[in-house]
């Protein structure tokens, strides 16, 4: 079986390019189809595939700017010459699922969210763009969403990572989905014995603004408690200028010292709306709990009063009862951790293996209902 694998951009090594990773183990003759390709910012495993960017990638600065290409991106995916493949999956998050697929060919997307700058997160993203992309974005946005809803009618089955994604791809595809949460691999964290828990908080990830880590930063300077904070991205700079005396900034670092600093924090402060969220799932695979705003994806994987705690509004005041509240909880660091193993590779492995032979089932049989197994969660209607 000839497999294609699409992917939006391989400039990093974030969630998505997890599931890609995921996705080439399962389908290790697969071919990938990207946007842009920087082969030292990704992994042996992906690095192993024969990768075949589209035209995008050989534009002026695309390597840095490929956001600014998005426009074009339609048509360099519709450009793809798919012939010949058997299985198309599309990692979709920015453009992948528009490609033409061979009308014999079945073609899955596994989807992280409809592109929320399109979509769901439209405002926020125009509210905080330059003058000149504040005034294109309504008409480039309204050719794109075109573009999108007509894209999706060329996919056999999307595959959700949350149930939230679910919701959206309803909303505005009209489409049901299978729930099939991304590959964590909760194997690589360890419980750190109680004599090397530290005495700090955490917050991990990338540092942009709809992840809101300025919230954690200012209710910590507030509390005056300790809070490390982990992670790179367009927003550092406003982080360290705000940090106060109590709050430490280390920026990007390794993942033995993440990993390190997962188990011995008191607790994960995550104070964004996810997707699904990875972050959270390695700090309870740590053993640690999770003080987590009560939206998003974090409300599909972290237990209330189990391993973590919910706080409502994205305010300083409300992280700061949230991490009080914490201090009641009972924190058991192995059942953390067990509760963290439902997300572990191997349950992905399996769910979207039975997802796609099922699919390529019922499509050899000639059913005209293309279906997911029986234990694939679905969207509301």
């Amino acid at each position: 079986m000839k497999v294609a694998i699409i992917h939006y951009w391989l400039v990093g090594m974030r969630g998505g390019e997890k599931v890609i990773e995921a996705l080439c183990e399962m389908y290790p003759q697969a071919d990938i189809f990207t946007h842009v390709y920087v082969p030292e910012m990704v992994s042996d495993r992906i690095r192993q595939h024969r990768i075949i960017p589209t035209f995008i990638n050989a534009l002026p600065r695309a390597a840095k700017m490929y956001k600014t290409y998005l426009p074009l991106m339609p048509l360099a995916l519709e450009q793809l010459d798919l012939r010949g493949y058997d299985l198309v999956i599309s990692s979709e998050s920015g453009p992948s699922k528009g490609i033409i697929p061979p009308s014999d060919a079945l073609h899955v997307c596994y989807c992280h969210t409809p592109m929320r700058y399109i979509w769901n997160m439209y405002h926020d993203y125009r509210d905080s763009a330059g003058r000149l992309t504040r005034w294109m974005m309504p008409a480039l946005a309204h050719y794109l969403r075109m573009w999108d809803v007509t894209s999706a009618a060329r996919v056999d089955s999307f595959v959700a990572n949350s149930a939230t994604v679910a919701r959206r791809i309803h909303r505005y595809y009209g489409v049901d989905s299978a729930v099939i949460h991304p590959p964590v691999d909760t194997s690589a964290f360890s419980i750190a014995a109680p004599s090397e828990l530290g005495d700090y908080h955490l917050m991990a990830g990338e540092l942009v603004s709809y992840k809101r880590p300025d919230l954690a930063v200012r209710a910590f300077n507030e509390m005056k408690l300790k809070l490390v904070v982990i992670g790179g991205g367009e927003m550092l700079d406003e982080i360290r200028r705000i940090a106060g005396p109590t709050v430490t900034v280390m920026g990007s670092q390794p993942f033995e010292i993440l990993k390190q600093h997962y188990a011995r924090c008191r607790a994960l402060i995550f104070p964004g709306e996810e997707d699904f969220g990875m972050v959270p799932v390695e700090a309870m695979a740590s053993g640690r709990p999770v003080v987590a705003f009560g939206r998003g994806g974090a409300t599909e994987t972290v237990a209330d009063g189990i391993s973590g705690v919910f706080f409502a509004d994205q305010t300083v005041e409300a992280i700061s009862a949230a991490v009080g509240r914490l201090a009641d909880l009972d924190i058991d660091p192995a059942k953390i951790a067990a509760h963290a193993s439902q997300f572990g590779r191997e349950q992905f492995f399996k769910k979207m293996s039975a997802h796609i032979d099922g699919l390529l089932a019922a499509k050899a049989s000639g059913s005209t209902a293309i279906a997911g197994p029986q234990s694939a969660s679905r969207s509301p209607a």
